[in-house]
């Protein structure tokens, strides 16, 4: 049984790297918010998955000269924001706990 939760091999996934950015940002987001109060949340979690994506891929061989690994890590990492997004978005506000719509009945 492999007792690692992490490998670089697993940060290539989505999951593993959509979490990954989503612990990471949420871990430093409040520090960055006092130093640069200036970066949205939003772009700094795009720029931390495409990092995360391109230590992976430097990391599992990826031709540090050639320019498509960071064009791929930075659009991949737009997708493994997102993902992060969601991640926050039901962890802030889960499925079973949202309000319910009220419907507004209109008069005949």
């Amino acid at each position: 049984m492999d007792t690692q939760l992490f490998t670089w091999d697993a940060l290539t996934t989505v999951a593993a790297s959509s979490l990954s950015t989503y612990l990471f940002v949420q871990l430093t987001k409040g520090i960055v918010d006092r130093i640069a109060p200036w970066i949205p949340t939003d772009l700094y979690a795009a720029f931390i998955a495409s990092v995360i994506l391109l230590l992976a891929a430097i990391k599992g061989g990826a031709d540090v000269t050639d320019w498509s690994v960071y064009v791929l890590s930075f659009l991949n990492g737009l997708l493994v924001w997102s993902l992060a997004g969601k991640m926050y978005s039901v962890a802030v506000n889960p499925p079973g706990k949202r309000e319910a719509k009220k419907h507004v009945r209109i008069p005949d």
